[in-house]
């Protein structure tokens, strides 16, 4: 019996020929440029044409990305920001790294994403930004948590890191906040072999503040020239080459991923009186990073996929605000529970894109016949 793993192995078996033609021709190039070159110009020119961004800064990853849109925006001690209680920890260590303190929003019970009604409770005079997180399969509320953004007149930064390729009523995810973050690490849907993210604005100034804190404060032009006090997240030209390579079969694997989940969600639905809720059905908003149902016999379940050779993976056990690292930024007397209930009942199963009809089909009988 094959061992379905849930990170698989071999994610970019196909393109090896690919990824070593990508350092020889990097390595050989008379030009002897490894960050921020041609390629990654090229690469940033192709974001922009498949998301309609006005700019488009790659940088060293998602996580840089989140710090980079924060200290565009100049947020600092005294601001807060309102991010997630439930989801992985750069949203919160963003703002914290910058001197700016979090603010723990709970999420929809369901979807597992921040929830409107939540931000808008929270925010306060010293409120700078709201940042939302697309999670796993679904994408924020986005046209709520923007209402809510202006009549307050603060930023929104959308961590899209796991979404690139998705759309909420027709608007491309990334594009939603006053700045928007991909991931391209390496089992994200546009993953890589490493690291790398971009960083999306339609604000020509903010995307200048962007290029120069990812390059250490320079302007691109004049070098040792500092404007600001800047970090390095610079994009290596071996990626941007590989990435180029990758993008025209994106579509490919990501409508894959989405034919899975549709089948998944289909086979699951009549698990709902056994205490197992799948995502939400449909393709609008919805993205295909990450599988994740939710299931009140979460660790049984677990075991009984691991002995029939299908891997599994909980994500974020533990709330945010309930972590060692952040506690101290959580308000005494202050709950979660939906964001608790998120952390004990998660798991995410396979979805990667070069499953079999036959393998998906085994992972469903599996734990369908779990519940039997």
């Amino acid at each position: 019996m094959r061992t379905l793993p849930f990170f698989p192995p071999d994610l970019f078996e196909a393109d090896r020929d690919a990824l070593l033609k990508a350092m020889f021709d990097v390595g050989t190039d008379p030009e002897q440029r490894f960050i921020l070159g041609r390629r990654t110009a090229e690469f940033e020119q192709e974001i922009k044409k498949a998301t309609g961004a006005h700019d488009v800064v790659a940088c060293g990853s998602g996580t840089g990305g989140l710090e980079l849109a924060v200290g565009a925006l100049d947020i600092g001690p005294g601001d807060e920001v309102i991010v997630p209680a439930f989801c992985c920890q750069p949203v919160a260590s963003s703002v914290i790294n910058a001197g700016a303190t979090p603010v723990f929003a709970d999420v929809d019970p369901w979807t597992m994403v921040i929830d409107p009604d939540s931000v808008e409770s929270l925010i306060t005079e010293r409120t700078r930004a709201v940042l939302p997180a697309h999670l796993f399969n679904i994408m924020a509320d986005m046209p709520r948590i923007n209402e809510i953004a202006r009549r307050h007149d603060i930023a929104v930064i959308e961590d899209a890191a796991v979404v690139q390729g998705a759309e909420l009523d027709g608007v491309p995810a990334g594009r939603w906040g006053t700045l928007g973050v991909f991931s391209f690490f390496q089992v994200k849907a546009f993953g890589t072999a490493g690291e790398g993210g971009v960083v999306l604005t339609d604000d020509p100034e903010l995307a200048r503040a962007v290029r120069m804190l990812r390059n250490h404060g320079q302007d691109g032009v004049n070098r040792f020239l500092h404007h600001r006090i800047g970090r390095n997240s610079r994009f290596d030209e071996v990626i941007a080459a590989f990435q180029m390579h990758r993008l025209p079969t994106l579509a490919d694997r990501l409508e894959r991923r989405a034919t899975i989940a549709d089948y998944y969600t289909e086979r699951f639905a009549p698990l709902a009186e056994r205490g197992v809720k799948a995502p939400p059905a449909g393709r609008n908003g919805r993205c295909f990073y990450v599988y994740s149902i939710q299931v009140s016999r979460r660790e049984d379940l677990r075991a009984y996929l691991t002995e029939h050779g299908i891997g599994s993976h909980v994500y974020y056990p533990t709330p945010l605000p309930l972590q060692p690292a952040f506690n101290a930024w959580a308000p005494e007397g202050a709950d979660w529970p939906n964001a608790r209930w998120a952390s004990r009942s998660n798991l995410a199963i396979p979805i990667w894109p070069h499953l079999t009809d036959a393998d998906v089909e085994r992972i469903a009988d599996t734990i369908c016949d779990f519940f039997a």
